[in-house]
């Protein structure tokens, strides 16, 4: 496997940080209130929320050894996320690069090392693996871990292209259901998300009008290497037959939660992609657009640049009722002027700026409220969906409960970005047939 050897953040899930935004926000940000809260209203009115004194932590449940295939930016990311967790010991890692095992010794030194990902599958210890190698070669790493019987933690996207996505589709449907396989959509194992998933579909925005997504950040993807072959390894994101570009490894994420969110898959897209600024043999665009149309005329906005860090990483849903933005942990409500009287705007800290109001939506405000915190600042504190994802992945396989994000979800996925990577490439529209979301 070939794993980035850069320090530069390529985390495709952790949101950019932006302190003029992040000022504006804690501006705006007032009373939490839960979505529990808001869908029990009955009379207008509406209690600030108190803690439970009945409230106790989930107890955790017993070790799962992991073993980590790929030590590049994603694979030393999860070590450290797993190293925060108290039931999930990194036993194994492995990569076929040696300056890669080494860095990764640094925070996992009690974990066997590997250059062949086959000889760790063959380590009985290892009851779990997570797999962050390059998209384009997960295909052969997953099925092989799945038939060795090992749980299995699948970074998205699942594959660079349908037919092995399909393929690992099809193994993890194979095995036991009690065998987990989760594919890395971090955002379906997120408080944050499930909580404001609670108020977009119990109609609080009103009519949903479109949404918006981006990720900008001024980066060229480009690693150095003395060694020619090694630096095109390195720089496997930058290349038509290895990666999804923009679209697919950074923008499987919101695509998904925007599918989720509606319960819907695209019914057509429509790409661009342009290189603006760095100008050297990459075949991927640097700057990106992609429509997605839903059924009922929904459409989502993907846009994404690495000329330019402005605006970061945020998605916002648009409704007639109110405009939901989602930014790092963190989520607000900007009702319109318009909109009904609900009993939320009593509680909720009314701060002009720029002639918007906005209430804060905090995740898990009963048990933030227990540990004597105050569910606004606390927000800025959570922790990252990756750690989330990582977590739900060790609480299922010791339940031995299906995740969220399975083979489904994770196939669903894929074939939308893959799609949506070939209309950026072409600058054209694609329409989905329903014959490829089919395993």
């Amino acid at each position: 496997m070939n794993s980035p050897d850069s320090a530069v953040d390529l985390n495709r899930r952790d949101f950019v940080k932006s302190s003029s935004i992040a000022a504006l926000m804690a501006a705006l940000g007032g009373v939490p209130i839960t979505a529990e809260e808001a869908a029990k209203l009955a009379d207008g009115t509406l209690p600030p929320p108190k803690a439970d004194p009945n409230y106790k932590e989930k107890p955790v449940g017993p070790p799962v050894p992991i073993g980590i295939i790929g030590l590049g930016v994603q694979g030393r990311e999860v070590v450290t996320q797993l190293t925060k967790l108290p039931n999930a010991p990194v036993v194994a890692v492995c990569d076929n690069y040696k300056a890669a095992l080494r860095r990764a010794a640094e925070s996992a030194p009690n974990a066997e090392r590997y250059d062949d990902f086959r000889s760790l599958l063959d380590n009985k210890a290892v009851k779990a693996v997570v797999i962050t190698t390059p998209t384009f070669q997960h295909k052969d790493v997953a099925i092989a871990a799945l038939q060795a019987g090992k749980h299995v933690y699948l970074d998205a996207p699942m594959a660079h292209s349908i037919e092995d996505a399909r393929a690992i589709a099809k193994a993890a449907q194979a095995v036991p259901a009690t065998q987990v396989f989760q594919v890395g959509l971090q955002f379906r194992a997120n408080p944050q998300h499930h909580h404001v998933l609670k108020f977009f579909r119990t109609g609080a925005c009103g009519k949903n009008a479109t949404a918006n997504a981006q990720y900008n950040k001024k980066q060229s993807w480009r690693r150095a290497s003395p060694n020619p072959e090694r630096e095109r390894a390195l720089n496997w994101r930058l290349y038509k037959d290895t990666s999804l570009g923009l679209v697919g490894e950074i923008g499987v994420n919101p695509v998904d939660c925007t599918s989720w969110f509606l319960n819907a898959l695209p019914v057509a897209v429509t790409g661009f992609g342009s290189t603006m600024l760095w100008q050297d043999d990459r075949q991927t665009p640097d700057t990106v657009q992609a429509v997605f149309e839903y059924p009922g005329g929904m459409r989502l906005v993907f846009a994404s640049t690495l000329a330019s860090s402005f605006g970061g990483e945020q998605q916002t849903f648009f409704g007639s009722d109110a405009t939901i933005l989602i930014r790092e942990n963190r989520a607000w409500m900007f009702k319109e002027a318009d909109s009904p009287l609900l009993g939320w705007e009593v509680y909720a800290r009314k701060d002009d700026i720029l002639s918007e109001q906005g209430i804060a939506l905090v995740a898990n405000a009963t048990k933030i409220l227990a540990q004597g915190k105050k569910p606004a600042e606390a927000a800025s504190d959570t922790d990252s969906p990756l750690k989330y994802a990582l977590e739900k992945f060790v609480e299922h396989v010791n339940e031995g409960t299906p995740p969220d994000a399975g083979w489904q979800a994770g196939f669903e996925s894929t074939v939308t970005v893959v799609k949506a990577n070939e209309a950026v490439l072409n600058n054209s529209r694609v329409n989905f047939e329903k014959g490829w979301f089919v395993v």
